[in-house]
Protein backbone atom coordinates (compact mmCIF):
# COMPACT_ATOMS: atom_id res chain seq x y z
CA UNK A 1 0.00 0.00 0.00
CA UNK A 2 1.15 3.33 -0.78
CA UNK A 3 2.44 5.88 1.57
CA UNK A 4 0.11 8.37 -0.11
CA UNK A 5 -3.45 6.38 0.43
CA UNK A 6 -3.87 7.62 3.40
CA UNK A 7 -4.02 3.86 5.60
CA UNK A 8 -1.33 1.68 6.42
CA UNK A 9 -2.32 -2.16 6.25
CA UNK A 10 -1.17 -3.74 9.66
CA UNK A 11 2.20 -5.56 9.90
CA UNK A 12 2.28 -9.38 10.11
CA UNK A 13 3.33 -8.95 13.31
CA UNK A 14 0.15 -7.27 14.69
CA UNK A 15 -2.27 -9.40 17.27
CA UNK A 16 -5.30 -7.14 18.57
CA UNK A 17 -5.74 -6.83 22.50
CA UNK A 18 -8.00 -8.79 24.42
CA UNK A 19 -8.97 -10.29 28.12
CA UNK A 20 -8.86 -13.79 27.41
CA UNK A 21 -4.73 -13.48 25.75
CA UNK A 22 -3.50 -11.92 28.51
CA UNK A 23 -5.19 -14.24 30.80
CA UNK A 24 -4.21 -16.91 28.39
CA UNK A 25 -0.54 -15.98 28.50
CA UNK A 26 -0.56 -16.36 32.10
CA UNK A 27 -1.87 -19.82 32.03
CA UNK A 28 0.96 -21.10 29.53
CA UNK A 29 3.68 -19.22 32.57
CA UNK A 30 1.90 -20.75 35.52
CA UNK A 31 -0.73 -23.55 34.52
CA UNK A 32 -1.53 -25.03 38.27
CA UNK A 33 -1.42 -21.97 39.67
CA UNK A 34 -5.21 -20.79 41.73
CA UNK A 35 -6.02 -17.77 39.93
CA UNK A 36 -9.25 -17.63 41.36
CA UNK A 37 -10.72 -18.31 44.77
CA UNK A 38 -14.62 -18.00 46.33
CA UNK A 39 -14.93 -18.95 49.59
CA UNK A 40 -13.79 -22.89 49.53
CA UNK A 41 -13.80 -22.96 45.92
CA UNK A 42 -10.59 -22.21 43.56
CA UNK A 43 -9.44 -22.27 40.34
CA UNK A 44 -6.48 -23.33 38.57
CA UNK A 45 -5.16 -21.21 35.22
CA UNK A 46 -5.62 -24.42 33.49
CA UNK A 47 -8.95 -24.58 34.57
CA UNK A 48 -9.96 -21.12 33.87
CA UNK A 49 -9.11 -21.17 30.54
CA UNK A 50 -10.73 -24.52 29.48
CA UNK A 51 -13.67 -22.79 31.07
CA UNK A 52 -13.58 -19.43 29.19
CA UNK A 53 -12.79 -21.25 26.12
CA UNK A 54 -16.02 -23.90 26.89
CA UNK A 55 -18.16 -20.63 27.59
CA UNK A 56 -16.95 -19.40 24.11
CA UNK A 57 -18.03 -22.48 22.29
CA UNK A 58 -20.90 -22.96 24.10
CA UNK A 59 -22.13 -19.82 22.96
CA UNK A 60 -21.36 -20.48 19.63
CA UNK A 61 -22.08 -24.40 18.68
CA UNK A 62 -24.72 -24.71 21.54
CA UNK A 63 -26.96 -21.62 21.29
CA UNK A 64 -25.91 -20.39 18.15
CA UNK A 65 -25.12 -16.84 19.02
CA UNK A 66 -23.14 -14.46 16.44
CA UNK A 67 -20.80 -12.16 16.93
CA UNK A 68 -22.02 -8.79 17.30
CA UNK A 69 -25.16 -10.04 19.60
CA UNK A 70 -25.58 -9.66 23.43
CA UNK A 71 -25.67 -11.80 26.61
CA UNK A 72 -26.89 -10.99 30.07
CA UNK A 73 -25.70 -11.88 33.42
CA UNK A 74 -27.70 -11.35 36.55
CA UNK A 75 -25.51 -12.68 39.35
CA UNK A 76 -23.38 -11.39 42.61
CA UNK A 77 -20.24 -11.85 42.99
CA UNK A 78 -19.48 -15.74 42.26
CA UNK A 79 -16.30 -17.72 41.20
CA UNK A 80 -18.11 -18.02 37.39
CA UNK A 81 -18.75 -14.36 36.32
CA UNK A 82 -15.01 -13.56 35.09
CA UNK A 83 -15.04 -16.99 32.88
CA UNK A 84 -18.57 -15.88 31.77
CA UNK A 85 -18.01 -12.45 30.61
CA UNK A 86 -14.20 -12.91 29.22
CA UNK A 87 -15.68 -17.06 27.36
CA UNK A 88 -18.71 -14.74 25.75
CA UNK A 89 -16.30 -12.00 24.31
CA UNK A 90 -14.11 -14.86 23.25
CA UNK A 91 -17.10 -15.91 20.84
CA UNK A 92 -17.90 -11.56 19.89
CA UNK A 93 -20.73 -11.37 22.42
CA UNK A 94 -20.81 -8.51 24.76
CA UNK A 95 -22.25 -9.38 28.26
CA UNK A 96 -24.70 -6.82 29.94
CA UNK A 97 -24.07 -6.91 33.44
CA UNK A 98 -26.73 -6.02 35.74
CA UNK A 99 -26.69 -5.39 39.21
CA UNK A 100 -28.20 -8.56 41.19
CA UNK A 101 -30.24 -6.05 43.38
CA UNK A 102 -32.22 -4.49 40.50
CA UNK A 103 -36.11 -4.75 40.36
CA UNK A 104 -37.98 -6.61 38.28
CA UNK A 105 -38.70 -3.80 36.08
CA UNK A 106 -34.87 -2.13 36.14
CA UNK A 107 -33.73 -6.24 35.05
CA UNK A 108 -36.37 -5.98 32.30
CA UNK A 109 -35.03 -2.76 30.93
CA UNK A 110 -31.74 -3.45 30.59
CA UNK A 111 -32.66 -7.29 29.00
CA UNK A 112 -34.51 -5.64 26.70
CA UNK A 113 -32.81 -2.60 25.70
CA UNK A 114 -29.18 -5.13 25.14
CA UNK A 115 -31.78 -7.12 22.87
CA UNK A 116 -30.10 -10.17 25.15
CA UNK A 117 -30.96 -13.47 23.65
CA UNK A 118 -29.42 -15.73 26.53
CA UNK A 119 -29.64 -14.57 30.57
CA UNK A 120 -27.43 -16.03 32.96
CA UNK A 121 -28.17 -16.02 35.97
CA UNK A 122 -27.48 -17.21 39.40
CA UNK A 123 -29.80 -19.41 41.66
CA UNK A 124 -30.68 -17.23 44.01
CA UNK A 125 -31.84 -14.79 41.29
CA UNK A 126 -33.46 -16.80 38.86
CA UNK A 127 -37.16 -16.67 40.36
CA UNK A 128 -36.91 -12.53 39.54
CA UNK A 129 -35.23 -12.96 36.55
CA UNK A 130 -38.41 -15.40 35.15
CA UNK A 131 -40.77 -13.26 36.72
CA UNK A 132 -39.14 -10.43 34.80
CA UNK A 133 -40.53 -11.45 31.45
CA UNK A 134 -37.78 -11.02 29.40
CA UNK A 135 -38.90 -10.71 25.79
CA UNK A 136 -35.72 -11.38 24.12
CA UNK A 137 -34.18 -14.22 26.10
CA UNK A 138 -34.65 -16.95 24.18
CA UNK A 139 -32.47 -19.43 26.80
CA UNK A 140 -32.14 -19.03 30.88
CA UNK A 141 -29.37 -20.96 31.91
CA UNK A 142 -28.85 -20.86 35.97
CA UNK A 143 -25.69 -20.79 37.66
CA UNK A 144 -24.98 -24.43 39.00
CA UNK A 145 -26.00 -27.91 38.04
CA UNK A 146 -27.10 -26.73 34.24
CA UNK A 147 -24.75 -24.31 33.83
CA UNK A 148 -22.14 -27.08 34.38
CA UNK A 149 -23.65 -29.54 31.65
CA UNK A 150 -24.32 -27.01 29.57
CA UNK A 151 -20.59 -25.93 29.37
CA UNK A 152 -19.60 -29.78 29.62
CA UNK A 153 -20.92 -30.12 26.42
CA UNK A 154 -18.04 -27.70 24.25
CA UNK A 155 -14.66 -28.03 23.27
CA UNK A 156 -12.20 -26.71 25.70
CA UNK A 157 -10.25 -25.14 22.94
CA UNK A 158 -9.96 -21.81 21.52
CA UNK A 159 -13.20 -20.92 19.48
CA UNK A 160 -10.59 -19.56 16.96
CA UNK A 161 -12.75 -16.26 15.98
CA UNK A 162 -10.54 -13.51 15.01
CA UNK A 163 -11.79 -10.31 17.22
CA UNK A 164 -10.85 -6.29 16.54
CA UNK A 165 -9.63 -4.77 19.83
CA UNK A 166 -11.97 -2.29 19.42
CA UNK A 167 -14.66 -5.17 19.32
CA UNK A 168 -17.26 -4.73 22.71
CA UNK A 169 -16.19 -6.78 25.66
CA UNK A 170 -18.97 -5.73 27.66
CA UNK A 171 -21.92 -3.95 28.29
CA UNK A 172 -21.74 -2.92 32.12
CA UNK A 173 -25.19 -0.57 32.97
CA UNK A 174 -24.59 2.85 34.58
CA UNK A 175 -25.80 3.20 38.33
CA UNK A 176 -28.66 5.40 37.20
CA UNK A 177 -28.25 7.99 39.91
CA UNK A 178 -29.61 10.52 37.41
CA UNK A 179 -31.80 8.98 35.16
CA UNK A 180 -32.62 5.65 33.49
CA UNK A 181 -29.38 3.15 33.37
CA UNK A 182 -27.57 3.38 30.15
CA UNK A 183 -25.44 0.74 28.58
CA UNK A 184 -22.11 1.50 28.07
CA UNK A 185 -20.54 -0.05 25.99
CA UNK A 186 -16.33 -1.16 26.64
CA UNK A 187 -14.18 -2.49 24.40
CA UNK A 188 -11.47 -5.24 24.61
CA UNK A 189 -8.37 -2.47 23.88
CA UNK A 190 -10.50 0.07 26.63
CA UNK A 191 -9.88 -2.64 29.39
CA UNK A 192 -6.20 -4.36 28.74
CA UNK A 193 -5.00 -0.92 28.55
CA UNK A 194 -6.87 0.18 31.18
CA UNK A 195 -4.88 -3.11 33.22
CA UNK A 196 -1.84 -1.74 31.66
CA UNK A 197 -2.10 1.81 33.25
CA UNK A 198 -3.35 0.50 36.57
CA UNK A 199 -0.09 -1.29 36.88
CA UNK A 200 2.12 1.49 36.31
CA UNK A 201 -0.16 4.02 38.40
CA UNK A 202 -0.55 1.49 41.47
CA UNK A 203 2.65 -0.79 41.35
CA UNK A 204 0.61 -3.96 42.54
CA UNK A 205 -0.44 -6.16 39.11
CA UNK A 206 2.29 -8.80 38.89
CA UNK A 207 2.35 -12.13 39.54
CA UNK A 208 3.59 -12.44 42.69
CA UNK A 209 0.32 -10.31 43.89
CA UNK A 210 -2.53 -10.92 45.73
CA UNK A 211 -6.01 -9.13 45.40
CA UNK A 212 -9.28 -9.37 47.32
CA UNK A 213 -12.65 -8.22 44.86
CA UNK A 214 -14.86 -6.79 47.52
CA UNK A 215 -16.74 -4.78 45.03
CA UNK A 216 -19.52 -5.73 42.87
CA UNK A 217 -18.60 -7.38 39.41
CA UNK A 218 -21.62 -5.84 37.43
CA UNK A 219 -20.19 -2.80 37.88
CA UNK A 220 -16.95 -1.34 35.55
CA UNK A 221 -14.75 -0.71 38.06
CA UNK A 222 -15.51 -3.60 40.43
CA UNK A 223 -14.73 -6.18 37.17
CA UNK A 224 -11.75 -4.44 36.31
CA UNK A 225 -10.18 -4.67 39.63
CA UNK A 226 -11.11 -8.17 39.98
CA UNK A 227 -9.52 -9.31 36.62
CA UNK A 228 -6.54 -7.02 36.02
CA UNK A 229 -4.45 -9.19 38.83
CA UNK A 230 -5.75 -12.53 36.75
CA UNK A 231 -4.62 -10.67 33.22
CA UNK A 232 -1.28 -10.17 34.93
CA UNK A 233 -0.74 -13.50 36.74
CA UNK A 234 -1.81 -12.84 39.96
CA UNK A 235 -4.24 -14.04 42.71
CA UNK A 236 -7.46 -12.75 43.49
CA UNK A 237 -9.99 -13.79 45.95
CA UNK A 238 -13.78 -12.87 45.35
CA UNK A 239 -16.08 -11.88 48.18
CA UNK A 240 -19.57 -12.96 47.13
CA UNK A 241 -20.93 -10.15 49.63
CA UNK A 242 -19.15 -7.13 51.64
CA UNK A 243 -19.26 -7.80 55.42
CA UNK A 244 -16.69 -5.76 57.01
CA UNK A 245 -15.44 -8.05 59.71
CA UNK A 246 -14.91 -10.36 57.01
CA UNK A 247 -13.24 -8.45 54.03
CA UNK A 248 -10.61 -7.36 57.09
CA UNK A 249 -9.57 -10.89 58.27
CA UNK A 250 -9.43 -11.79 54.58
CA UNK A 251 -7.06 -9.06 54.04
CA UNK A 252 -4.59 -10.26 56.74
CA UNK A 253 -5.26 -13.66 56.84
CA UNK A 254 -4.47 -14.59 53.07
CA UNK A 255 -2.13 -12.00 53.11
CA UNK A 256 -3.64 -9.99 50.22
CA UNK A 257 -1.64 -7.14 48.90
CA UNK A 258 -4.18 -4.90 47.17
CA UNK A 259 -8.01 -4.47 47.32
CA UNK A 260 -10.20 -1.72 46.11
CA UNK A 261 -13.25 -0.53 48.00
CA UNK A 262 -15.57 2.82 47.78
CA UNK A 263 -16.34 4.82 50.85
CA UNK A 264 -19.54 3.07 51.99
CA UNK A 265 -16.75 -0.07 52.35
CA UNK A 266 -14.55 2.17 54.66
CA UNK A 267 -17.19 3.39 56.47
CA UNK A 268 -18.29 0.14 57.58
CA UNK A 269 -14.83 -0.93 58.44
CA UNK A 270 -14.41 2.42 60.68
CA UNK A 271 -18.02 0.98 62.17
CA UNK A 272 -16.64 -1.99 63.56
CA UNK A 273 -15.79 -1.64 66.94
CA UNK A 274 -11.68 -0.72 68.15
CA UNK A 275 -10.58 -4.07 69.15
CA UNK A 276 -12.07 -5.85 66.21
CA UNK A 277 -9.92 -3.26 63.71
CA UNK A 278 -6.92 -3.53 65.67
CA UNK A 279 -7.12 -7.39 65.82
CA UNK A 280 -7.49 -7.58 62.10
CA UNK A 281 -5.13 -4.91 60.96
CA UNK A 282 -4.10 -6.08 57.68
CA UNK A 283 -0.21 -6.61 57.47
CA UNK A 284 0.84 -7.24 53.64
CA UNK A 285 -1.08 -4.36 51.48
CA UNK A 286 1.05 -2.96 49.01
CA UNK A 287 -1.84 -0.76 47.10
CA UNK A 288 -5.35 0.31 49.11
CA UNK A 289 -7.68 1.80 45.96
CA UNK A 290 -10.81 3.83 46.25
CA UNK A 291 -12.85 4.65 43.58
CA UNK A 292 -16.59 4.89 42.51
CA UNK A 293 -17.63 8.23 44.96
CA UNK A 294 -15.80 10.76 46.64
CA UNK A 295 -13.41 10.17 49.56
CA UNK A 296 -13.73 12.62 52.36
CA UNK A 297 -10.75 14.08 53.46
CA UNK A 298 -11.64 13.37 57.21
CA UNK A 299 -12.18 9.44 56.29
CA UNK A 300 -8.75 9.63 54.27
CA UNK A 301 -6.87 10.65 56.87
CA UNK A 302 -8.77 7.73 59.10
CA UNK A 303 -7.57 5.29 56.49
CA UNK A 304 -4.24 6.45 56.46
CA UNK A 305 -4.30 6.48 60.13
CA UNK A 306 -5.40 2.54 60.14
CA UNK A 307 -3.94 0.92 57.04
CA UNK A 308 -1.03 3.05 57.16
CA UNK A 309 1.26 5.66 55.07
CA UNK A 310 2.01 5.26 51.52
CA UNK A 311 -1.16 2.92 50.49
CA UNK A 312 -3.71 4.45 49.35
CA UNK A 313 -4.68 5.73 46.28
CA UNK A 314 -7.67 7.64 45.02
CA UNK A 315 -9.19 7.47 41.60
CA UNK A 316 -11.74 9.86 39.53
CA UNK A 317 -13.41 8.88 36.43
CA UNK A 318 -16.71 6.96 34.94
CA UNK A 319 -18.02 3.75 33.50
CA UNK A 320 -17.79 5.89 30.33
CA UNK A 321 -14.13 6.92 30.94
CA UNK A 322 -12.61 4.30 33.44
CA UNK A 323 -10.32 5.86 35.58
CA UNK A 324 -9.24 9.66 34.15
CA UNK A 325 -7.18 10.88 37.52
CA UNK A 326 -5.50 9.28 40.57
CA UNK A 327 -3.86 10.87 43.65
CA UNK A 328 -1.24 8.53 45.12
CA UNK A 329 -0.24 8.44 48.98
CA UNK A 330 2.17 11.34 48.39
CA UNK A 331 0.01 13.64 48.33
CA UNK A 332 -3.33 12.04 50.26
CA UNK A 333 -2.80 14.58 52.65
CA UNK A 334 -1.15 17.77 51.50
CA UNK A 335 -3.53 17.91 48.94
CA UNK A 336 -6.95 18.44 51.01
CA UNK A 337 -10.31 17.18 48.65
CA UNK A 338 -8.05 16.32 46.48
CA UNK A 339 -8.68 13.50 43.14
CA UNK A 340 -4.58 13.99 41.46
CA UNK A 341 -3.51 13.98 38.30
CA UNK A 342 -4.55 12.90 35.09
CA UNK A 343 -4.29 9.13 34.95
CA UNK A 344 -1.41 7.98 32.00
CA UNK A 345 -2.52 8.81 28.44
CA UNK A 346 -4.97 10.40 29.97
CA UNK A 347 -5.88 14.55 28.70
CA UNK A 348 -7.73 16.41 30.64
CA UNK A 349 -9.44 19.57 30.45
CA UNK A 350 -11.85 22.29 32.49
CA UNK A 351 -14.02 24.33 30.38
CA UNK A 352 -16.07 27.26 31.30
CA UNK A 353 -20.42 26.85 29.14
CA UNK A 354 -18.82 28.19 26.03
CA UNK A 355 -15.87 25.77 25.96
CA UNK A 356 -12.89 27.90 26.76
CA UNK A 357 -10.17 26.25 29.26
CA UNK A 358 -10.48 27.78 32.62
CA UNK A 359 -7.71 29.09 34.86
CA UNK A 360 -6.60 27.59 38.51
CA UNK A 361 -9.18 27.99 40.74
CA UNK A 362 -11.90 28.56 38.25
CA UNK A 363 -14.50 26.19 38.36
CA UNK A 364 -15.89 24.52 34.94
CA UNK A 365 -16.63 21.43 33.30
CA UNK A 366 -14.21 18.41 33.33
CA UNK A 367 -13.74 16.78 30.18
CA UNK A 368 -11.14 14.25 28.98
CA UNK A 369 -10.26 11.97 26.64
CA UNK A 370 -8.02 8.66 25.82
CA UNK A 371 -7.30 5.29 24.84
CA UNK A 372 -9.59 3.81 27.27
CA UNK A 373 -12.57 5.42 26.60
CA UNK A 374 -16.17 3.67 25.97
CA UNK A 375 -17.28 3.09 22.33
CA UNK A 376 -20.52 5.08 23.17
CA UNK A 377 -23.98 3.92 25.10
CA UNK A 378 -25.64 0.98 23.46
CA UNK A 379 -28.33 1.91 21.11
CA UNK A 380 -28.42 5.87 22.26
CA UNK A 381 -26.30 7.62 19.68
CA UNK A 382 -27.74 10.93 20.73
CA UNK A 383 -26.90 10.69 24.25
CA UNK A 384 -23.55 9.83 23.02
CA UNK A 385 -22.88 12.92 21.16
CA UNK A 386 -24.84 15.16 23.76
CA UNK A 387 -21.64 13.27 26.18
CA UNK A 388 -18.99 14.66 24.14
CA UNK A 389 -17.08 18.07 23.01
CA UNK A 390 -14.77 17.80 19.66
CA UNK A 391 -14.00 13.94 21.11
CA UNK A 392 -14.22 14.66 24.81
CA UNK A 393 -16.06 13.22 27.11
CA UNK A 394 -17.75 14.76 30.49
CA UNK A 395 -19.76 13.03 33.21
CA UNK A 396 -21.07 16.28 34.04
CA UNK A 397 -18.90 16.79 37.20
CA UNK A 398 -17.65 20.41 37.73
CA UNK A 399 -13.74 20.84 38.94
CA UNK A 400 -11.14 23.34 39.39
CA UNK A 401 -7.63 22.53 38.53
CA UNK A 402 -4.67 24.41 41.08
CA UNK A 403 -1.35 26.23 39.88
CA UNK A 404 0.40 22.45 39.84
CA UNK A 405 -2.22 20.96 37.70
CA UNK A 406 -3.68 18.68 40.37
CA UNK A 407 -8.07 18.15 39.76
CA UNK A 408 -10.45 18.96 42.76
CA UNK A 409 -13.78 17.80 41.98
CA UNK A 410 -16.23 20.45 43.46
CA UNK A 411 -19.43 18.74 42.19
CA UNK A 412 -22.07 17.33 39.82
CA UNK A 413 -23.05 19.79 37.32
CA UNK A 414 -26.64 18.87 38.65
CA UNK A 415 -26.52 18.78 42.19
CA UNK A 416 -25.29 22.55 42.23
CA UNK A 417 -27.69 24.36 44.31
CA UNK A 418 -28.42 27.99 42.74
CA UNK A 419 -29.79 30.23 46.08
CA UNK A 420 -30.83 33.76 45.81
CA UNK A 421 -28.57 33.62 42.24
CA UNK A 422 -25.37 32.35 43.92
CA UNK A 423 -23.74 29.18 42.80
CA UNK A 424 -23.85 26.50 46.20
CA UNK A 425 -21.58 23.23 46.05
CA UNK A 426 -22.43 20.20 48.39
CA UNK A 427 -19.29 18.47 48.80
CA UNK A 428 -17.98 21.66 50.11
CA UNK A 429 -20.68 21.71 53.02
CA UNK A 430 -20.35 18.15 53.24
CA UNK A 431 -16.43 17.97 53.84
CA UNK A 432 -17.14 20.53 56.68
CA UNK A 433 -20.46 19.00 58.05
CA UNK A 434 -18.71 15.13 58.54
CA UNK A 435 -15.81 16.27 60.43
CA UNK A 436 -18.17 16.98 63.54
CA UNK A 437 -17.54 14.40 65.63
CA UNK A 438 -20.97 12.57 66.00
CA UNK A 439 -22.02 12.61 61.91
CA UNK A 440 -21.17 9.57 60.71
CA UNK A 441 -22.49 10.83 56.68
CA UNK A 442 -24.19 13.49 55.12
CA UNK A 443 -25.74 14.93 52.36
CA UNK A 444 -26.56 18.31 51.23
CA UNK A 445 -29.07 19.33 48.45
CA UNK A 446 -31.10 21.99 47.17
CA UNK A 447 -34.73 22.24 48.61
CA UNK A 448 -37.67 24.93 47.42
CA UNK A 449 -37.59 28.48 48.82
CA UNK A 450 -39.96 31.26 48.27
CA UNK A 451 -37.57 33.34 48.73
CA UNK A 452 -33.92 32.34 48.10
CA UNK A 453 -35.31 30.16 44.93
CA UNK A 454 -33.65 27.29 46.79
CA UNK A 455 -32.34 26.86 49.99
CA UNK A 456 -29.32 24.31 51.48
CA UNK A 457 -30.83 21.30 53.51
CA UNK A 458 -28.56 18.79 55.24
CA UNK A 459 -29.14 15.02 56.22
CA UNK A 460 -27.24 13.74 58.91
CA UNK A 461 -26.58 10.16 59.98
CA UNK A 462 -24.90 10.50 63.48
CA UNK A 463 -22.25 7.81 64.94
CA UNK A 464 -24.79 5.30 66.77
CA UNK A 465 -24.75 6.55 70.58
CA UNK A 466 -23.85 9.86 69.12
CA UNK A 467 -25.40 13.02 69.67
CA UNK A 468 -25.85 16.17 68.11
CA UNK A 469 -28.83 18.93 67.10
CA UNK A 470 -29.23 20.93 63.93
CA UNK A 471 -27.62 24.21 65.82
CA UNK A 472 -24.64 22.19 66.27
CA UNK A 473 -24.69 20.89 62.59
CA UNK A 474 -24.89 24.48 61.30
CA UNK A 475 -22.28 25.69 63.50
CA UNK A 476 -19.76 22.76 61.76
CA UNK A 477 -20.35 25.16 58.50
CA UNK A 478 -19.58 28.19 60.11
CA UNK A 479 -16.48 29.29 58.05
CA UNK A 480 -17.75 28.52 54.74
CA UNK A 481 -19.82 31.83 54.82
CA UNK A 482 -23.29 32.84 55.86
CA UNK A 483 -25.09 32.03 52.40
CA UNK A 484 -24.23 28.25 52.86
CA UNK A 485 -24.97 27.70 55.97
CA UNK A 486 -27.76 24.78 56.05
CA UNK A 487 -31.28 26.26 56.54
CA UNK A 488 -32.62 22.93 57.32
CA UNK A 489 -31.55 20.03 59.35
CA UNK A 490 -32.84 16.83 59.44
CA UNK A 491 -31.44 13.25 60.44
CA UNK A 492 -31.64 10.15 59.59
CA UNK A 493 -30.57 6.53 59.98
CA UNK A 494 -28.87 5.96 56.68
CA UNK A 495 -28.60 7.46 52.99
CA UNK A 496 -29.29 5.95 50.08
CA UNK A 497 -26.77 4.66 47.90
CA UNK A 498 -26.49 2.22 45.08
CA UNK A 499 -24.06 -1.12 45.19
CA UNK A 500 -21.39 1.00 44.20
CA UNK A 501 -21.76 3.17 47.24
CA UNK A 502 -22.86 6.06 44.79
CA UNK A 503 -25.47 8.68 46.66
CA UNK A 504 -28.86 8.49 45.39
CA UNK A 505 -29.12 12.21 46.06
CA UNK A 506 -32.06 12.38 43.32
CA UNK A 507 -34.13 10.21 46.01
CA UNK A 508 -33.43 12.78 48.85
CA UNK A 509 -34.04 15.79 46.40
CA UNK A 510 -37.47 14.01 45.22
CA UNK A 511 -40.11 14.63 48.06
CA UNK A 512 -38.97 18.40 48.26
CA UNK A 513 -39.82 19.05 44.95
CA UNK A 514 -43.13 17.35 43.73
CA UNK A 515 -45.16 19.08 41.14
CA UNK A 516 -42.06 22.14 41.20
CA UNK A 517 -40.03 23.37 38.44
CA UNK A 518 -36.89 21.53 39.44
CA UNK A 519 -38.18 18.46 40.31
CA UNK A 520 -37.82 14.80 39.04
Amino acid sequence: MSASSGSTAAPATYLPVAIADGIRASAAATPGKVALADGQRELTYRDLVARIDRVANGAIVGLGLGRGERAALLAPNCLEYLELVCGLASAGLATATINARSSLREIAMIVGDAGARVLFVHPTLEEAARDAQLVSVERVIVIGEEYEQWLGRSRAQPCGLALEEWDPFCIPYTSGTTGEPKGVVLSHRSRVLTFFAMAVAFGCYSAQDRALAIAPLYHGAGFAFAAAPVFFGGYCEILPRFDPELALRRLADAQMTNTFMVPSHFQAIFSLEEAVRTRLRPGHLRSLISNAAPLAQVTKERIVEYFGDGLLHECYGSTETGITSSIGPADQLRKEQCVGLPFPCTAVRVLDEQGAEVGPGEIGEVFSRSPYMFNGYWGKPELTAASMRDGWFSPGDLGRRDDEGFLYIVDRKDDKIISGGVNIYPREIEEAIVRHPAVREVAVFGVPDPYWGEAVHATVVLVPGADAGAEEIVEACADLGRYKLPKHVAFTESLPRNSSGKLLRRELRAPFWVGRQGGV
